[in-house]
């Protein structure tokens, strides 16, 4: 196996794509062990079985959230907010901050908050006397603090990564892993609420500490821009709702979702124009799905190479030398995962490091809803950490700044989602899902990733 992983290696080193990567390590890995490849290649059809509800909705969600970022509807929530908390110490700084949350929920990526956003935000912090360092950190930082919020893309694929690892990890105490990807997309919004609290109260101090101008509140103003944004604001407010009370399930409403988007950006504001502006925003949205469900593929068949190999148990029995406790657990998997977060994006993040922590949070007795957000916010931070942080890249390429002054500015940013992250971790009880109602989403992906190579996994009862 060394030659063939050698020659992978040097194809990853000349830009070979992350999900050749992934599939070519876990098939020479298959092939090398002798564990036939028709048992692999079997669990990525399987994607179109079990997991193919879970995975309509991430084309859906993600051209709902790319519509938006092509049309004003980042103009109507600015003019709105800055209306409403103009009279707040710091009060841009609490837009800004707000606004880029409520677009990385949509978009699922940082990257395009800030493109799509920062040339609005940045010059209008800059002219309100904010400090260039902090207009640029706020900018550069809130793009990443939506993620944790339904119904974000990396909430969707960690949840379906979960799901296709869950069926061969068990918790020693309590037998499988009890998990739903439903259930999943609420345990987040606490410690999102957490962390957009803990980065307001910094926005307010700052805007303090700059004097920054602060207007009258005028109702009459702030009446107008809310009757502006009417069709577009509560539609966070309408999936969460339609969701929770069980009025829909995900890929219904994702499907509405995205009607919904399209009928009042094209018909109704008419931002988006049908021949020149759909099939952009079409090709841009649907290039950033096709290298998720490519990754999904591929890690689905590096999950099969781990198990196979032992890699997960081999782990843990490493870790146990040194780690006794849960919490002592949780430290090193914070550290490691900043690591991660720094140095891949966060759908590759995903993909790779799942599978093989999985099982050891399993044998530590972890909650897979707590483990999840966990992980997810470790890699909001890392996407803003030096030298390799992503977020630092695009915010100096879209703003032509230097990036040692973008890793200047983020460091205050990186200490309080610092401080959330301990709180949330060390804190269970800040992750809130609802009461199971009914049969597990991952339970058919499970029995699937369980069952021997080559053979369908058993009908549910």
């Amino acid at each position: 196996m060394t030659l063939p992983l050698s020659g992978i290696i040097l194809f990853a080193i000349l830009g070979m794509p992350l999900f050749c990567v992934l599939g070519a390590v876990g098939l020479a890995g298959l092939n090398a062990s002798g564990t036939p490849l028709a048992g692999a290649i079997a669990d990525v059809y399987r994607l179109a079985g079990a997991e193919a509800v879970s995975l309509s909705t991430i084309p859906l969600f993600t051209f709902a959230g790319y519509l938006m970022a092509r049309a004003k509807t980042a103009q109507r929530l600015v003019r709105m907010a800055e209306a409403l908390l103009g009279w707040i110490p710091g009060g841009l700084a609490l837009m800004t901050l707000w606004t880029c949350a409520f677009f990385t929920v949509f978009t699922g990526a940082s990257g395009v908050t800030i493109v799509a956003l920062g040339g609005l935000l940045l010059p209008e912090l800059e002219r309100s006397r904010y400090s260039r360092r902090f207009s640029l950190e706020v900018v550069t930082g809130s793009g990443a603090v939506g993620l944790l919020f339904p119904p974000s893309l990396p909430l969707i694929v960690y949840g379906i990564i979960f799901a296709l690892t869950a069926g061969h990890a068990s918790d020693a105490s309590s037998g499988p892993i009890e998990f739903s990807i439903e259930r999943f997309l609420f345990a987040g919004i606490v410690p999102g609420l957490v962390l957009l609290g803990i980065l307001s109260i910094y926005c307010v101090f700052e805007g303090w500490r700059s004097k920054v101008p602060r207007y009258p509140l005028d109702l009459r103003k702030f009446g107008s821009a809310l009757w502006e944004a009417k069709w577009e604001l509560p539609i966070p407010f309408a999936i969460i709702g339609l969701m929770i009370f069980g009025l829909a399930t995900i890929p219904e409403t994702a499907a509405l979702t995205a009607l919904y988007v399209f009928v009042i950006e094209v018909f109704v504001y008419k931002d988006i124009n049908l021949k020149r502006d759909l099939f952009g925003v079409s090709r841009e949205s649907m290039t950033l799905v096709g290298a998720i469900f490519m990754k999904i593929a591929a890690a689905t068949i590096l999950t099969a190479y781990f198990v196979d190999a032992g890699i997960p148990e081999a782990l843990f029995v490493w870790l146990s030398k040194f780690v006794h406790t849960p919490q002592a657990f949780l430290l090193v998997l914070n550290v490691l995962l900043l690591l991660v977060g720094c140095l891949m994006d966060i759908f590759s993040a995903i993909v790779v490091v799942v599978p093989l922590i999985v099982p050891a949070a399993a044998q530590f007795h972890i909650d897979p809803y707590h483990l999840g957000v966990i992980f997810l916010l470790n890699l909001e931070i890392g996407y803003l950490l030096p030298p390799a942080g992503l977020n630092l890249f695009i915010a100096a390429f879209r703003f032509n700044r230097p990036i040692t002054e973008l890793y200047r500015a983020v460091i205050p940013f990186i200490l309080l989602m610092v401080v959330a992250l301990l709180l949330v971790t060390y804190i269970p009880k800040l992750v809130v899902v609802p009461k199971a109602t009914g049969p597990q989403m991952n339970k058919p992906a499970a029995a699937a990733a369980a069952s021997p190579a080559g053979e369908a996994p058993a009908p549910p009862p």
